[in-house]
């Protein structure tokens, strides 16, 4: 009764207004957050046991330095200067061999075997189960992670050339290699067992310990000073490390640095994109609340008398509060939709172009929709009821004179 006594003033323009500009602003902030956090993997993803904010540094190598007595190596002093960068996190160098390994593997009557090396890197720089990549003196299998592409030209290249079955990266952790470790400590036989694959790794990366035991039994007992580092920085994008390596004339093997750079670049287009949804938004949250302020106006009588006769500002301020939820809730409802055929739309789209990205979901677009949606329905509940108080101040206020 009370509800149908002060819908009287509604004007449908006006919440038509707020209704749209609410679904406009609404649709593209959640599609925004939602494309980025689609997008976001394809210049992000990289190995899983790896972690991501790191460069592999290396000093570029020429024969004329080599005539002038250049060295290709880091030496202390050069890594004690990265590491007091203002861009650097962490410092670890790669531990190569000290000794002679060779790899076989049977297969269909057939031995494959070939000459390889080992390197490793500090545990913290490696993100896998420490139960998985571990090694203690005595043990007789060695965890391996392997460049991706060898596995590729294996399989594109020289599998197809002998009538070798394909093996997919699933086949090739449940092989094993047959390890041989030859030294002036002599020759011990092991096996290596293939823990993951990586695209931004070309070595074979085996545990720091495995390597430190190793090179004290079988190499020369002298410690080699790294040719390569391996460095934690706190912002890919940070635009003063390619301006150091470039000054110092190391190079990064990967293009770590462009993806940064692109993911940057990612984030200032979304957060444009994101302000001016915002913007929508808090302009249709100011109509809303004009239309409000209007409507409560035009009843300022109709909700002086309910209140002296006994209706509390509580139950007077609920059917603008109900009002303003419920459409902030269709809005919701319908944004949420439109964002999830969008997504549709997309989603085939960077799959076709990157068929092993993984599928995410739609609860970012549901968390933030959410949480604006509440935010927003608070917010007008608040008003709706501080100006009911207020009239129901003036109220008393009169009838006390």
């Amino acid at each position: 009764m009370v509800w149908k006594l002060l819908r009287q003033h509604i004007s449908l323009p006006q919440f038509t207004g707020f209704f749209l500009a609410n679904w406009v602003g609404m649709v593209i902030v959640l599609l925004g957050i939602q494309f980025y956090k689609d997008v976001l993997p394809v210049f992000t993803q990289g190995d899983s046991f790896i972690k991501k904010d790191f460069l592999i540094v290396s000093k570029k190598v020429s024969t004329l330095g080599t005539f002038v007595g250049k060295s290709s190596t880091f030496s202390e002093a050069d890594c004690e200067d990265i590491r007091r960068q203002p861009f650097t996190r962490s410092v670890g160098a790669f531990l190569p061999t000290q000794f002679k390994v060779s790899a076989s593997l049977g297969m269909q009557g057939m031995s494959l075997s070939t000459e390889l090396f080992f390197e490793s890197v500090p545990d913290r720089f490696v993100d896998i189960r420490l139960d998985k990549w571990q090694f203690r003196p005595g043990d007789e299998e060695i965890p391996i992670i392997l460049p991706r592409n060898y596995l590729n030209l294996y399989n594109f290249g020289f599998a197809q050339s002998r009538n070798l079955p394909q093996l997919s990266e699933g086949v090739m952790g449940m092989v094993t290699l047959e390890v041989r470790l030859r030294g002036q400590g002599g020759t011990r036989q092991m096996r290596g067992h293939i823990v993951g694959f990586s695209d931004r790794l070309n070595t074979l990366l085996v545990p720091e310990s495995f390597l430190q035991w190793a090179n004290s039994t079988f190499g020369g007992g002298v410690s080699p000073q790294p040719s390569r580092l391996i460095v934690e920085v706190n912002n890919p994008t940070d635009d003063r490390i390619a301006k150091y390596f470039r000054q110092k004339g190391y190079d990064t093997e990967d293009d770590k640095l462009d993806a940064g750079k692109t993911t940057w670049f990612l984030k200032l287009i979304v957060g444009i994109v994101l302000s001016v949804g915002l913007l929508i938004s808090f302009l249709s949250f100011y109509i809303l609340m004009l239309s409000i302020y209007l409507l409560l106006q035009k009843n300022t009588t109709k909700l002086e008398n309910l209140l002296l006769l006994g209706f509390s500002p509580a139950r007077v301020a609920f059917p603008y509060q109900a009002l303003t939820v419920t459409l902030n809730a269709v809005v919701l409802a319908l944004a949420v939709t439109v964002v999830g055929v969008a997504r549709r739309a997309y989603i085939d789209a960077i799959g076709q172009m990157f068929p092993d990205l993984k599928d995410g979901s739609l609860w970012p677009a549901l968390l933030a929709g959410g949480c604006l949606c509440v935010l927003v329905s608070a917010l007008n509940c608040c008003v709706v009821r501080k100006k009911v108080d207020r009239i129901w101040n003036a109220s008393r206020t009169g009838t006390a004179k």
